[in-house]
């Protein structure tokens, strides 16, 4: 280090990081994996574009694949990166700006080469027509400067931002300028892309199937941050309707790999001869990764939801523990923090210490965004542990009532305009009609009428994109080290921005200025409080029905596969799986990929 200036092979969101310059691979990869075979995966839904980076079109899975970053995120560590398509990196203590120094070998698949111009063209090309999440993801780059012939320079607004960096490096994928200047980037298309990456696009058949060759002279198949991953030399999407056609599609082999999302189908749907024989696997690899929140997300667009007693109210409704013994076969856990399965969720009881102290700051600020209920009693769930919801629905009716409805002929009913209680459930998965259904069964004793509408998958992506809906089932993933994504789930200008992650129209002042805080956290301590602080403050708005979540991945394939046995923190990772061809022998003419 001189002045001041770290020059390095990597960078750590917080401390340093695990691997040295020169190590020869992440320690939880096979570094011997061969390369060769298949891999056949299957994708709910369709397609009808090849740009995953747009608001228009719905983009292929896998799409990713052609493209690389300018550094790669270890699994094995919270948020560090290392080398890909930048050799080097230069910042400043406080981290103010960040230069990379691009890896002279990188290539574009044409053979060209990958320059300064293609990474600042990839950085404006986002910004200006990528998707929103995009301006303001990267809004706090000031400007870019080219710095030499293989070296590029992002200056970063005022303020501190420590995970900006980062972020450039491993979130960025990097365009290029030569393809993308000669056609329309917002225009949705299914012309194949230029990438750089490990994979280039082979067959594609439009809303069915695409397939992904492994480049063989990939420039970057030697790095350190690649070896051991991307091993086959075909991988192939197939398209179906809904999950309950997949899933009997995998069992009768049409496709080799599959993460189970559905609790009952894990306990019950692979009981096959082919698993009695060892040639289809069940298996659950372990994660590390926060369990994020998934859960039925009110827009507080819809004047109906904007009273918070409202929203509270209905929480009762739903009665985990009947659906979790009755439906999940007791695998889940109830979801209670939008950070769950992780030391950012925050703790039980009354805030304390620092965490109060932020809350107590932002009230004084913001006196009407924090509520007096933050400090009163900790965020609780119902738990009914004998299937006895008429205490939970007494407290809903109290809460309703408090907020001017009331109960006509059987109805709840607005005291003041009689207008009904009534609205839509959405939903894009048949799997969860039989989990709302009992719901729909408590509000109904309420007096609520609740409608469920099931819709086909594009129709739901373009009706979330526009904010048009009463309520629906999402989740927000979050990662160890939560940072500017935070500002697309929960802040006032996202919440205006039409298909942002601010699903629920959330628009609160403490918030974004806790989510600023958070973003400019100066170690980890201080960032693990500023998280559990907005966690308190985000539950407390009950904007959502939290659902449930598992602490390992549940994955079903047939059995031609090697893979790690190193635990990773974000579970099973296929792309440092590998093709064995002793085991696939015993599959030959039993599944499609092996025919």
């Amino acid at each position: 280090m001189a002045s001041g200036i770290v020059e390095s092979h990597a960078i750590a969101m917080h401390g340093t990081p695990k691997y040295s310059a020169g190590f020869p691979h992440f320690d939880y990869v096979n570094p011997k994996a061969p390369k060769g075979g298949s891999l056949w995966l299957a994708a709910q839904g369709t397609f009808d574009s090849l740009n995953p980076y747009i608001v228009k079109g719905t983009a292929a899975s896998g799409a990713g694949l052609i493209y690389d970053t300018l550094m790669r995120r270890a699994d094995d560590e919270p948020f560090t990166l290392y080398p890909l398509l930048a050799e080097s990196i230069r910042y400043p203590q406080g981290r103010s700006w960040i230069e990379f120094t691009l890896n002279p070998a990188a290539r574009w698949h044409d053979g060209r080469p990958v320059t300064v111009d293609d990474v600042i063209f990839s950085m404006n090309i986002l910004r200006k027509q990528g998707r929103p999440f995009y301006r303001y993801y990267f809004r706090d780059i000031a400007r870019m400067e080219r710095t030499g012939p293989r070296s590029v320079k992002f200056v970063f607004r005022g303020g501190t931002n420590r995970e900006l960096p980062l972020i450039v490096a491993g979130d960025l994928n990097i365009l290029p300028k030569h393809y993308w200047e000669k056609r329309d980037f917002s225009k949705f298309s299914l012309d194949p892309p230029l990438g750089s990456g490990p994979y280039r696009i082979g067959k594609v058949s439009p809303g069915r199937r695409i397939e992904f060759l492994r480049v063989k002279d990939y420039w970057g198949r030697n790095l350190p941050a690649n070896v051991g991953h991307y091993n086959f030399d075909l991988i192939r999407y197939e398209y179906f309707f809904d999950a309950s056609v997949m899933r009997e599609a995998l069992k009768a082999g049409q496709f080799d790999y599959r993460a189970e999302n559905t609790a009952s189908a894990w306990a019950r749907a692979y009981d096959i001869a082919a698993k009695r024989e060892g040639l289809l696997v069940q298996k659950t690899f372990p994660t590390g990764q926060p369990s994020g929140m998934q859960a039925f997300v009110y827009n507080l667009r819809n004047p109906l939801f904007r009273d918070w007693r409202v929203r509270r109210a209905l929480v009762y409704a739903f009665d985990f523990e009947w659906t979790n013994r009755n439906l999940f076969f007791g695998q889940y856990a109830r979801t209670r923090s939008f950070f769950d399965n992780s030391e950012l969720a925050s703790r039980p009881g009354k805030p304390r210490g620092a965490v109060l102290r932020l809350l107590q700051d932002l009230k004084r600020r913001y006196p009407g965004a924090v509520p007096d209920r933050i400090f009163a009693s900790p965020y609780t769930l119902p738990v009914y542990r004998d299937s006895n919801i008429r205490p939970g629905l007494r407290a809903a009716f109290s809460l309703l009532k408090e907020a001017g409805w009331v109960v006509r002929d059987f109805r709840l009913v607005n005291a003041k305009t009689g207008r009904p209680f009534s609205f839509t459930l959405l939903l894009r998965s048949p799997a969860f009609e039989r989990i709302v259904l009992p719901i729909r069964r408590n509000l109904k004793r309420l007096g609520i009428d609740m409608r469920i509408r099931l819709v086909d998958f594009s129709q739901y992506v373009n009706r979330v994109r526009k904010f048009d809906f009463d309520v629906v089932v999402l989740g927000w993933g979050q990662s160890l080290s939560p940072g500017n994504e935070q500002r697309g789930f929960w802040t006032t200008a996202a919440a205006k921005r039409p298909a942002s992650n601010n699903w629920s129209g959330l628009q609160n002042r403490a918030v974004d200025d806790l989510v600023e805080q958070l973003i400019a956290a100066p170690d980890r301590k201080s960032l693990v409080l500023r998280t559990r602080a907005l966690d308190r403050l985000l539950l407390s708005q009950h904007f959502v029905i939290p659902n449930w979540h598992i602490p390992y991945d549940r994955i079903v394939f047939w059995d031609k596969f090697g893979y790690p046995d190193k635990p990773t923190i974000g579970g099973a990772d296929i792309m440092t799986w590998w093709f064995d061809p002793a085991k696939a022998a015993r599959l030959r003419g039993r599944i499609a990929s092996l025919k």
